[in-house]
């Protein structure tokens, strides 16, 4: 046997391969750092067509204006659902319209007519890394059985079989709901970002149902379902960021608040839309409602409490680590409340919302030059006596404004109900102004009139006097939400009224 320097040559291949696997090893480490995907945007992330993350390549593909158009990216950790696992919304059928994948640039030519694109400087580390992975399991393989000391031992495999890749690329159907209920159940913020912007840009808009002073409300479709559209004028931006950022704090979600879907910028062309996607009620608006039909009184009190239950909701901070703020709406009125379709109600434009800051005791206050509905505005707001810096005036004024809505659903409800008015119509015009306001609610101190065929109804008498306990000029004296709710299901609960 020949020897050099005391080491046998046996030993001395058995070095040369150890020496090989750790060159190779530390080459594979360097290599897997990052996953590296193809990509078509023209970000500073996207250098070359080229971007690296810690997720999945995807590729997805939308219709625009009749033009099919393909989205290649990469897609990084954080944003997936479930964690550690492959994104519930990608889809492996030639229908699909989003893929993912998990080595590098797979997807490159996932959709056959745009494949052809990819270059071979592309394809070729692709194929190169793929050797190396290769290479690297056989010397592993190798080392281990020739190894005397290594035990065996049951593991799950290196690199995962072709069965389990289509167990996790088995596609699912999932509807908005089944979506929002699976990446909300543990923080109630929302969907992921990147969810919401597939979604908007899917979405066709079928009629318009409303107009406000911010733009307009459309009915859209998704994958089959309704939903609403909100779309805000560019000079709006302010109340359009200010809602979605309202909509998507933690633990909002609740089935007396309007559900939030998604908010996304989609350029048509000649201008910016800014979109806020929420569910789509066909009832409408409380206001339409009353409008044009009438009420009994299981439905008054099912609608009030819900209408409680949801400001309740909203009033409260939820205390912990994904805990709620407290929030006040500060523009509650019979068109910003919409009405479902078991007869329940929702509260809906949270635009000019406020939320209470528990550490430092402050306002978070939205900067928009929006102030809330004039005829709906309590004493201390149009007298611009309450202070603004602390948050409980807020609520009392909510508060306020609820005694008012209580009113018009009074008003449409009975055997002979009255026509539908907005509070004060027989005391300020049609649009009044500030001064008209504060002229009747604070100067002369009146409140809508409580007619006599109230007192000798039972539901409505004790109706009449919960909104009066809303609507009292000093806002210490009156009612909480809280309190409200409780009054509203004990009155039903007295009456055998279900709900």
């Amino acid at each position: 046997m020949v020897v050099f320097n005391n080491v046998t040559m046996d030993t001395f291949h058995q070095k040369k391969w150890l020496l090989l696997l750790i060159t190779i090893v530390w080459r594979e480490l360097d290599l897997v750092n990052g996953l590296k995907c193809y990509c078509n945007s023209d970000s500073p992330s996207c250098p070359n067509s080229t971007c690296e993350t810690d997720g999945f390549c995807y590729a997805s593909t939308t219709l625009e204006h009749g033009i099919q158009k393909y989205s290649y990216q990469c897609w990084p950790q954080e944003t997936i659902f479930p964690p550690g696992d492959r994104p519930i919304w990608c889809r492996e059928a030639e229908s699909a319209d989003m893929f993912c994948c998990d080595t590098d640039f797979c997807n490159v030519d996932i959709f056959t007519d745009t494949g052809t694109s990819a270059t071979a400087w592309q394809v070729v580390p692709w194929l190169m890394g793929l050797m190396v992975l290769g290479v690297c399991a056989a010397i592993s393989f190798w080392w281990a059985k020739r190894s005397s000391n290594v035990k065996e031992r049951g593991s799950r495999p290196l690199y995962p079989t072709e069965e389990s890749l289509c167990e996790t690329r088995h596609p699912i159907t999932a509807t908005i709901r089944d979506m929002i209920e699976l990446t909300t159940s543990g923080s109630g913020s929302g969907l992921p970002l990147l969810v919401q912007r597939s979604i908007a840009r899917q979405i066709q808009l079928v009629d318009i149902i409303g107009k406000g002073r911010f733009g307009e409300v459309w009915r859209g479709r998704w994958r089959g379902e309704n939903v609403a559209v909100k779309i805000f004028s560019s000079r709006e931006e302010c109340s359009w960021f200010r809602e979605a950022e309202i909509y998507q704090t933690v633990m909002l979600r609740h089935e007396n608040i309007l559900g939030f879907i998604a908010a996304d910028n989609k350029d048509n062309g000649t201008w910016t839309q800014l979109w806020l996607i929420t569910d789509y009620h066909e009832n409408g608006s409380l206001f339409d409602f009353l409008t044009s039909r009438t009420i009994d009184s299981n439905t008054l009190i099912k609608m009030s409490l819900s209408i409680a239950t949801g400001l309740a909701h909203l009033h409260m901070d939820i205390v912990g680590t994904k805990g709620k703020p407290a929030i006040a709406h500060r523009d509650l009125k019979s068109k910003n409340i919409l009405v479902k379709s078991n007869l329940t109600c929702v509260i809906g434009d949270l635009g000019l919302a406020v939320r209470h800051n528990v550490a430092s005791d402050s306002v978070d206050i939205p900067s928009t030059n929006r102030v809330g509905t004039k005829r709906y505005m309590a004493p201390e707001v149009l007298d611009e006596s309450m202070d603004s810096r602390q948050f409980d005036p807020y609520k009392r004024s909510d508060v306020y404004s609820f005694g008012l809505v209580l009113w018009e659903m009074a008003r449409r409800c009975g055997i002979m109900p009255d026509e539908y008015q907005p509070p004060y119509y027989d005391c300020v015009p049609p649009d009044p102004s500030l001064d008209d306001m504060r002229r009747v609610v604070c100067l002369e101190k009146r409140r809508p009139n409580v007619p006599n065929r109230w007192h000798s109804d039972i539901v409505l008498s004790a109706i009449s006097k919960v909104m009066k306990e809303c609507w009292y000029q000093n806002p210490a004296a009156r009612l909480t939400a809280l309190r409200i709710k409780k009054t509203l299901a004990n009155i039903a609960t007295a009456d055998h009224i279900k709900l």
